[in-house]
């Protein structure tokens, strides 16, 4: 079940929050529960049992690490961590292990091994990474663990990030678990529905329109495929990707905020960066917290004594960031193409845009940007080398291409919204869409657009069957 399907806004949000806002504060934790297991269990009942078994076993695990010490104490953490990563291994990436040990077998005239494919629990990298971070701030005795299982299930299974998050760490959050009756408010209410719409619109109206001409041309053979269209695909993908994912964070932050909830922001306008080590400051900002604080800290972060080691660590958090989103080559690639960057914006790159001033930074970094999108949205990569060499190739025009009108003026309208907060009048703009409070004229105001933009919602996803989440696999 996506925020974005009409059985989630007709029938199962309207039942979820009518129970939730009936029911008495002792009980309001396992409604959420009861509510977050029907909404997994919709798309995979078999693995609810999967979420459950290694959510128990975290439970006891969180206890018997709080209660130990020294040297016991870290092998309870150990023990945990590897519980999971090896769940999350054979879950996500033993297939793609098994491709790789039969193409080198068959590559040597061997036999290849036998294997059922392993199908892949949804929201799987989420979930994983909510379950570690509970251990580990457990561990560091930034907060004590869960006392009651429910109100642990709620932090694990709590269905506005069950699926893509935002990552939302244990200590950030703990709190507001027990008790939130400060945040139950009306006002919130209304400020967290005004923030779902405006994700909800995000996704359908601009992110699904970008998405269908993305696919149709990614789809496309080599003899197909000109120079203009491959750049089109590759532009197309850049905004559906961003107002896919951004579009569900703001769901998801404003259903939070809905049931009392504030949850941490994911993104803050990522094109409008002037390096690519800013844009991982703006893009999916809870993943690079994460891999920051609980990964690269670990290993020694900055306070390494050689540059060289500093560079493993960058490259290294990249990599696996990049094979955290999908268990193939090219996100592989994609990450060591940012980590990279990141590698040479420390070394030079970064004084030199500096030097040459926001706008052709800017520019500059949304092109390094939109070429790793190639490695992300690709499925081989001999699919990568043809659309690179399709791109550079400039032979080859539009003339075929007929998307209609739809596409064109959507496409300039994701351009302005995500260009637009460069400068100050766009600026501005955001600043009073998001606000984290209304006054009273503002609210009923941006409660009448978003009502329209819930109507053209609706209308536009019973209207069409496309209407993918790009991160729900991971």
């Amino acid at each position: 079940m996506v925020f974005s399907s009409s059985i989630f806004l007709l029938y199962f949000l309207p039942a979820v929050l009518g129970i939730y806002y009936l029911a008495d504060q002792k009980y309001k934790n396992l409604v959420i529960v009861a509510f977050s297991l029907f909404f997994f269990a919709w798309g995979a009942p078999v693995y609810v049992f999967l979420i459950i078994g290694t959510m128990l076993a975290d439970f006891l695990f969180s206890h018997l690490i709080h209660n130990a010490e020294g040297r016991r104490k870290r092998l309870m953490l150990i023990a945990a961590i590897g519980l999971n990563i090896s769940m999350l291994l054979y879950f996500k990436y033993a297939n793609f292990f098994v491709e790789n040990i039969n193409q080198t077998l068959l590559y040597f005239g061997q036999q290849p091994m036998k294997w059922m494919e392993v199908a892949l629990p949804i929201g799987i990298s989420f979930f994983t990474f909510h379950e570690m971070s509970y251990l580990i701030d457990v561990y560091r005795n930034d907060k004590p663990p869960m006392k009651n299982i429910t109100d642990y299930a709620v932090y694990i299974l709590f269905f506005p990030q069950l699926i893509a998050g935002p990552i939302i760490r244990f200590n950030e959050i703990a709190d507001q678990i027990t008790n939130r009756s400060n945040n139950e408010t009306i006002d919130n209410r209304i400020i967290g529905f005004i923030r779902f719409i405006i994700g909800l619109s995000k996704k359908v109206l601009i992110a699904n329109v970008m998405g269908q001409q993305a696919d149709y041309i990614f789809a496309l053979s080599a003899d197909e495929l000109t120079s203009g269209l491959a750049w089109v695909g590759v532009i197309a993908y850049t905004f559906q990707i961003y107002f896919d994912f951004s579009g569900y964070s703001d769901m998801a932050i404003g259903l939070a905020r809905m049931i009392g909830f504030v949850f941490p922001e994911n993104f803050n306008n990522p094109y409008i960066s002037r390096s690519i080590t800013e844009f991982w400051r703006r893009w999916h900002i809870t993943l690079s917290r994460w891999m920051r604080d609980y990964l690269y800290v670990s290993l020694g972060g900055n306070r390494v004594k050689t540059i060289s080691r500093l560079y493993f660590n960058l490259i290294f958090v990249f990599l696996i960031s990049g094979f955290w989103h999908g268990a193939a080559w090219n996100f592989v690639i994609w990450g060591a193409f940012h980590g990279l960057f990141l590698i040479l914006d420390r070394l030079f790159l970064l004084k030199i845009l500096e030097k040459i001033g926001n706008i052709p930074a800017m520019m500059f970094t949304f092109f390094v940007t939109m070429m790793g999108w190639v490695f992300f949205r690709v499925e081989s990569i001999s699919q990568a080398k043809l659309f690179f060499s399709r791109m550079f190739s400039f032979r080859g025009n539009l003339a075929d291409f007929n998307p209609g009108s739809e596409f064109w003026v959507i496409l300039v309208i994701a351009t302005l919204f995500s260009f637009s907060t460069a400068f100050k009048p766009g600026k501005k703009l955001e600043t009073l869409v998001y606000t984290p409070d209304y006054p009273l004229k503002r609210m009923v105001a941006m409660t009448m657009i978003c009502s329209v933009l819930f109507i053209l919602s609706i209308a536009s996803i019973t209207s069409t069957g496309f209407n993918p989440f790009i991160y729900f696999r991971f």
